[in-house]
């Protein structure tokens, strides 16, 4: 068996983040969502609060995937989960141009709390109106590469988990 690593999975709200994990999860995911009663409600009908869970083995190492909450108001989730973890995967919904703002910030916080190796996933691809990868690693400013995921997908998301896997060691 390999090693075990901390992967903290992050983003704006709605950016796929719960799907990912229960797609990639080889357990069952250990989920806090919660029924949404504010004007949110009209996106979708529940958010996570607190966290998920998952546990995926990738390669014979041992991936404990935890995720935050996407809304801001649950940001001092953000603090908690971040702690000692390896590695950060930040899901972005490359369809919605105006939750770029919260992903950058979002990634400026986590760099403060961590160099942890980081990987941009830009999720909904397959939407009408998603911008290429480029453009959305143009609009967070940043450096490495974007790349795309389909969170409903397991192979789609135990790939972004190899290439995240490759940085780790």
């Amino acid at each position: 068996m390999g090693k075990a690593y901390k992967i903290v999975v992050t983003g704006p709200f709605n950016a796929g983040k719960s799907e990912f994990i229960r797609t990639g999860s080889d357990i069952p995911v250990v989920s806090t969502e919660r029924r949404i009663t504010d004007d949110l409600g009209d996106v979708k009908d529940t958010t996570t609060v607190a966290m998920d869970y998952g546990q995926v083995t990738i390669d014979g190492h041992l991936l404990h995937l935890y995720g935050t909450p996407g809304q801001e108001r649950f940001d001092f989730m953000w603090d908690i989960l971040s702690q000692e973890m390896n590695g950060l995967l930040v899901l972005v919904d490359s369809s919605d141009r105006p939750s770029l703002t919260p992903a950058r910030r979002m990634l400026r916080r986590f760099r403060r709390i961590s160099r942890a190796p980081t990987l941009v996933v830009a999720t909904k691809q397959d939407e009408r109106r998603a911008l290429p990868v480029g453009e959305v690693a143009d609009a967070l400013g940043v450096e490495g590469p974007v790349v795309a995921c389909d969170p409903r997908q397991r192979a789609s998301v135990h790939e972004v988990l190899q290439r995240l896997l490759i940085a780790l060691k």
